[in-house]
């Protein structure tokens, strides 16, 4: 489980961007989708921390995925904005909530 320190961490790296600016890295395999009832924040300290068992949990219920080429293609065509935090190699997204 990831600790506080690494939480606030993943705040400090956390942006909204467009996704042509993110597009580069799921052109490299790179781009994970964490669904929208999930704590982007505390997904990716999970990923940081190499939490295996909960980010399987994640994976296996489909609410942490890679990035299809539908759902890419989709996003480029409105240029939609993302939240988006780094934790090498990856870079997770979440959809910019209204």
């Amino acid at each position: 489980m990831p600790d506080q320190e690494n939480i606030t961490d993943m705040h400090g790296q956390t942006a909204q961007l467009a996704w042509s600016e993110l597009a580069r890295f799921f052109a490299a395999g790179k781009v994970l989708f964490v669904d929208a009832k999930l704590n982007l924040v505390e997904v990716a300290a999970a990923v940081s921390a190499d939490d295996t068992e909960q980010v399987s949990k994640w994976l296996e219920l489909q609410q942490l995925s890679s990035v299809n080429d539908q759902q890419a293609a989709q996003w480029q065509q409105c240029d939609q904005l993302m939240w988006a935090v780094v934790t090498a190699p990856w870079v997770l997204i979440q959809i910019v909530s209204a």
